[in-house]
Formats: structure tokens, sequence, C-alpha cells
């Protein structure tokens, strides 16, 4: 089949969707374009801060897209390319954007506080704390990991290590001229991607090289920074201009498949098992996650994102839109390395070796050669942009872990209404410094301890489970409001069966089965407490609204 078909095809699918599948959701959700947001009634010049939605855009793409859409992907198709192309569209458009919108308006309409805020309003306190509980250990292990993967990459590629010191600079400038300033905005956004891409030659002039040690001191120093400066001195601005390479990325990889436009050398479909995957079901749908559906997006939507969002009529264009550019990136993913003789595929996953990454960087950089690049230059871009998201994706997390820590301390929601008290523990609740602290140190002793690879591979069952929680209080929030919420409930009811089978999976594996890893199952066993005591709290909350609504409509009088 023609590589370029399958692109095309994919573009003109995620296309209609936005327009049409994209608006009634939107609509379902009650989106008012007249309503404030929290980023202006809550505006404190920290957190709380309006952005242009093309602003808003970049830095929440660039925040949930990482190296994951790309990695799980080139990972998956040894299923063969059709069960991952179906996945990656289909559950794009039906359940990702569905997922990432719908956290995104259940948290403007929650004064912009994380999907546990909603948990806590529709199904109590306990389902707050556990929830948050989850949630800011899930950062961590995404903090820890993406800190060892860029460290390692600064290593091995200096050039990006230079170049991603100075986009953190540039985005400082930026910040500061936009907002400080007040630059003017289309003139300094034109300078300031010209000078992000000056930064890609700097980095092959001056190649800065130092050990992973040196880089994850380094990168933590960085992260903590991030997460504690006022959102739009650095945080926004980087995703933002970072957001410009992955764009470029992407436009040149669609134009070097339509003018190369190789067979696809993968075949359409493989087995149903396989020896390094397991079971397609569930084990696609937790391996290609970022692409389909991540349950970290719902973090982003809810922490940074809601925070951020200038009017409610944006809400479409960055939470449905941004998962939809996703998708496609997802997709440019799978047929960068679809085309690649079969041996050669399997030389980039040998065991022990795999580099997804680094397939995908070959695969692209040669089609990208099509187009009069040279082959070599188009690798170690394609590369850069890889760990440079991988990047945002850490200091976004970083802000996130903070925001679960600092609401875990914060006093109950019904309490709060009723008079406001102070936090539990004031220190902890309130001061961003300490909060981050704490954070960035339980995620660097867990970097450095060497204990991380054990429980990673739990990480892509806790992340969806994380997906199903968030459609689960979204669809809670929109019954005890008497909306419709079928277009949550199904997807909820999709990832929930994948989730708990695949933990199981991992459960027994772990503790009954052969290479037992007691801590691997019994992390697992502990995430499925978790999914059914929350499981149990929602349902019990659904049966009751629906008894109330039923025996209010039994009691009204007949006219």
């Amino acid at each position: 089949m023609s590589t370029a078909l399958l692109l095309v095809l994919a573009i003109v699918l995620l296309l209609l969707a936005y327009f049409t599948y994209g608006r009634l959701v939107s609509r379902w959700l009650g989106v008012d374009p007249s309503r404030r947001t929290p980023a202006h009634e809550l505006r404190d010049g920290i957190d709380y801060v309006p952005a242009r939605r093309s602003v808003l855009l970049g830095h929440h793409f660039a925040s949930i897209a990482g190296a994951a859409p790309i990695i799980g992907p080139v990972t998956a198709i040894a299923y063969g390319w059709g069960p991952v192309f179906l996945w990656i569209v289909v559950g794009g458009i039906f359940l990702g954007a569905v997922h990432d919108l719908s956290s995104l308006v259940a948290s403007i309409r929650h004064r912009g506080r994380s999907i546990g805020e909603v948990v806590e309003a529709h199904l109590g306190y306990a389902g707050r704390v556990l929830f948050l509980i989850f949630s800011w250990t899930a950062l961590i292990l995404v903090i820890a990991a993406f800190a060892i993967v860029v460290a390692r990459t600064f290593q091995e590629v200096p050039e990006a290590a230079t170049a991603s010191l100075f986009f953190i600079v540039l985005a400082l400038a930026f910040g500061g001229a936009i907002y400080g300033l007040k630059a003017p905005f289309v003139p300094s956004t034109v300078v300031g991607v010209l000078l992000l891409f000056g930064g890609i030659w700097l980095g092959h002039v001056l190649p800065l090289r130092l050990p992973v040690d040196a880089w994850l001191w380094i990168l933590f120093a960085y992260v903590f920074a991030a997460s504690v400066l006022p959102v739009h001195l650095l945080l926004q601005p980087r995703d933002y201009l970072n957001s410009f390479l992955l764009y470029a990325v992407l436009l040149l990889g669609v134009l070097g498949v339509c003018v190369a436009n190789p067979e696809i050398q993968a075949p359409a479909f493989t087995s149903l098992r396989t020896e390094d995957l397991g079971w397609l079901f569930p084990m696609l749908f937790v391996t290609v996650a970022c692409g389909a559906i991540s349950g970290f997006h719902s973090l982003v939507s809810s922490g940074t994102t809601a925070k951020q969002l200038d009017r409610e009529a944006d809400a479409q264009f960055v939470g449905y839109g941004a998962m939809l550019v996703e998708s496609l990136l997802a997709v440019l993913a799978l047929v960068a390395v679809a085309w690649l003789p079969a041996g050669e595929y399997a030389a980039f996953m040998a065991k022990g070796t795999s580099n997804p990454v680094a397939a995908f960087s070959s695969g692209l950089g040669r089609l990208l050669g099509e187009l009069g690049l040279p082959a070599a230059g188009a690798k170690s871009f394609v590369a850069l942009a890889v760990s440079a998201f991988a990047l945002t994706s850490l200091d976004t997390a970083t802000r996130l872990a903070r925001f679960a820590f600092q609401e875990f301390f914060a006093p109950r929601r019904r309490a709060a209404e009723e008079g406001a008290p102070a936090p539990r523990l004031p220190l902890l609740a309130q001061n961003r410094y300490l909060a981050t602290l704490i954070s960035v140190a339980v995620a660097a002793s867990l970097a450095y301890s060497g204990s991380l690879g054990q429980l990673w591979p739990v990480f892509g069952s806790a992340n969806q489970l994380l997906a199903a929680l968030a459609l689960l209080a979204v669809s809670v929030w929109l019954a005890h409001r008497a909306r419709r919420n079928f277009f949550v409930v199904a997807p909820m009811l999709v990832m929930f069966a994948v989730t708990l089978s695949s933990l199981g999976l991992l459960a027994w594996q772990n503790l009954l089965g052969q290479g037992q890893n007691v801590v691997l199952g019994v992390t697992a066993v502990l995430l499925l407490g978790v999914a059914l005591v929350l499981a149990a709290l929602a349902f019990s909350a659904l049966f009751g609204q629906r008894k109330a609504l039923s025996i209010a409509a039994r009691e009204q009088p007949s006219r």
C-alpha cells in the first residue's frame, strides 16, 4: 500500500472529525463563549494568565506530545500497521480528543483546578485523595523517566543539548518581550522562530559535552525553575516556540512522504500475540497511548491549560484540535518506519538495544532527503525536535506535580465554600517552592536509585487508567448537571476494560507466572484497587443521581 495514501487518508479523517464531531462534543459539554474563564476570574500573574489561543495551542501541544506519540506506534507496528493505524485514528477522534476536551471544560467549570477537584465535587473527599495520590505518583514517574531520557540524549547528541539550553534563554527573552515590554506579537514570533532555528545551527557549532549525571543535576534545577516561575515567562513561551519545531517536522514529513511515496513494507497484520509485547488486547491499547488517548493529557488540560484559557470558545481549538494534531504525528511516525525493510526495522528494535526514536529519525530523515535536504542533517533535525519535546513534557509534568501536591493539602471543597478555612498544612498547600522541591527531590531520588526500570513497565497501564478515571469523573459531572454523557461514558468503559485487563495480566505474570517481579505485581494490584474503589464511588454517584431524578419526576404533579 502507498504510504502517501495512508497519510492523506488520516489527514482527511482528522480534519473532518474536528469540524463535525468536535463541534458536537463542544455543544454537548455546554461550551459557552460568554462565560468568564478562571484565567480572568483568578488571574494572579503566576499560574492563572490568559493566553492567545495560538500560544496556548503551542504550549498544550508541546506538553502532551513529547516523544510518546512516536515511540508507541513505532513499537506497536510489531502487530502490523493496520491495527495501529485504526487505533490511532479511531481512538484519537472518539476517545483521546473527547478525553482532552472534556477534561479541559470540566476543569474551567471548577475554577481551573485539576480533575481531582471534579472528583471531590461529585464523588467525595475520599475519591479526591485517591485520585491526587495516584496522579502525583504517576507524574513523579514521568519526571524521573523523562529526565533520564533527556540526559542520555544530551550525552549522545551534544548538539541537541546546546540547542535546548539556547531555547530556554530564548523563551525567557520572548516572554519578557511580549508580556513585559508589550512587544508586537506577530513580529516577535517571527524573530523568535528564526532564532529558534538558528539555535539548531549553534548546536552544531558549539556542542556541549557533559556526563549523564551532570545533565540530570542541570535538568532537575531547570524543572524546579520552570515550575515556580510565572507561567508566561518561561513555560508558556518555551512550549509555544518549540511547537514550531514539531510543526516543521509534521509539514516537512507530510511533504516528504507525498513526494517520495514509498510502498509500505511492513505487513498489515502479523498476529494476535507477539513475544515482546504480548496479546494485541489489551497491550496495543496500552503501548500506543499518546496519539490515541493518554491519561497524562487530562492532567495537562486540567492543570496548566485550564488556567490560561482566554475564552471558552477556544476550548475546542486547543483541547480537541491539539489531540488530533498529535494523532497525525503518530500516523507520521507509523508511516516513517512502515516503509523500512524488515531487517532494518528489526535492527533498530532488537531486544536490549531498542531505539524507536532512532528508527523514526532514520526513516523520516531519508524521506526528507527527497525534498532536497541532506539526509544526515534531516535525521539530526528530527532527533533534535523529538528531544526538545521530551524536555517540554518534563517541565510541564513538574508543574503539574506541584499542583497535585498543593491540592492534596488544600482544604476540603465543601468546607472551603462554607467558611474558607486555612489549609490543613498551609506551608505545603500554599508554598509553591516547597511543593516543587519535594516533588523534584522524590523524582531525582528515583532517577538516581536505578529502581525506575522495575516500575516503568506498569506505567503504561497506569497512564491509561488515569484516562479512564478522568473520563469517569467527567461522566459523573455531566450526569449531575443533567446533560447527556454517552460520548464520555463509552470511551470510559473501553479504557476501564483495557486497563483492568492489562493490570490483571501484569499482576498475574509477576506474582504467579514465570519471571516473577514482586514490585511490579504489588504495584499492579494496588492500582487495580484504586481503580475499583473509584469506579464503585462513581457508579454509586451515577445511580444515586438517576434515582433522585426518577423520584423527582414521579413526585412532580401531573398537568
